[in-house]
């Protein structure tokens, strides 16, 4: 098994701006890039060529933690013209993966955020969130913080093969729980969906975190966008080579296909990449808001307010950070 390496790097910026329709979030922070999890269908996996390492092996082992990420985010938080919006942790790779336990950056990032009443939303795979709850539940209680937890599968073979160094489903409803107690707006983010793999366990998923404790439910289909599409494959033919063929002929249905070619099983375009189109996906959409409407789970996601949002001085924020 490959060793893990985790390099540091120094941020110019922190907050990326987003400009997609497709997701629910104006700005994100993620304070580190890879991510150990390993996740085989993360849409991340790309990225890792812009540091000229593969999106394989190189985006699980190889990794960098932006250990200059408080001090920028605060500075950025408290320049003049700032504009209040909430932010969400870990929209690429998991701000909570295990590099976390050593570098605490999202603790910090946090902590810059309550500080000055900045709303906040995480998304995590990772039982670690429980250790910031102290810090999540009163932001929480002012209408400031939210979480999100990925549930995929309740199959641990196959939470195994395509998540493998992610906490085990049963511990993830366990975080729900301890989230949901805590007084902290949790939902399940059951994403990616993906046709004779967890699909069939849709309702069984979403049944596991309502009891656990979940709000509300998002999904998302598979997207494969550039290398991760023969990344994809290759997994799918060593793990479920029985499956293979109709796993990738379904998921060919819910994207367009060219005249000819490849086939193909990613689509660009806004409104169609995360949830699909045609009738597979459709019967996707239908059964997840039937069973959403059976628990009572929302699909929305609870208003985070910034009006509180006040930046600090600059004596008080270098005094946050001794030399």
């Amino acid at each position: 098994m490959a060793v893990t390496r985790i390099a540091t790097e120094t941020a110019r910026s922190l907050i990326s701006r987003n400009l997609s329709p497709d997701v629910f979030f104006d700005q994100s922070v993620n304070p580190y890039r890879g991510c150990e999890h390993g996740c085989i269908y993360c849409y991340a996996r790309p990225n890792h060529a812009w540091v000229g390492l593969s999106p394989g092996l190189d985006f699980e082992t190889r990794l960098f933690a932006k250990v200059n990420a408080p001090e920028v985010l605060a500075r950025e938080l408290d320049a003049p013209g700032y504009r209040c919006a909430p932010i969400v942790l870990g929209t690429a790779t998991d701000a909570y993966q295990p590099a976390e336990r050593e570098f605490r950056l999202t603790r910090q990032l946090i902590q810059v955020m309550a500080e000055r009443q900045h709303p906040l939303a995480l998304i995590t795979k990772s039982s670690l969130v429980e250790r910031d709850i102290d810090l999540l539940a009163p932001m929480a209680a002012a209408g400031q913080a939210a979480a999100y937890v990925t549930v995929t599968t309740l199959d641990p073979d196959l939470a195994r093969h395509w998540e493998p160094r992610a906490p085990a489903p049963w511990r993830r409803l366990e975080t729900i729980r301890k989230l949901s107690r805590a007084g902290i707006p949790v939902g399940v983010m059951v994403a990616p969906l993906t046709p004779f793999l967890n699909e069939p366990e849709l309702e069984q998923v979403l049944q596991a975190a309502h009891e656990a404790g979940a709000r509300s439910a998002h999904y998302t289909v598979l997207r494969l966008p550039q290398e991760l599409d023969p990344l994809f494959r290759d997994w799918l033919a060593a793990h479920y080579p029985q499956r293979a063929a109709r796993v990738l002929a379904r998921l060919a249905d819910m994207r367009p296909q060219p005249a000819g070619g490849r086939q193909r099983l990613n689509d660009a375009r806004f409104h169609h990449r995360m949830r699909g189109q045609g009738p597979w996906a459709e019967l996707i959409r239908l059964r997840f808001q039937v069973a959403c409407q059976r628990l009572g789970l929302r699909r929305d996601r609870p208003v985070l307010h910034a009006d509180a949002f006040r930046p600090l001085r600059p004596s008080a924020q270098l005094a946050l950070f001794p030399a």
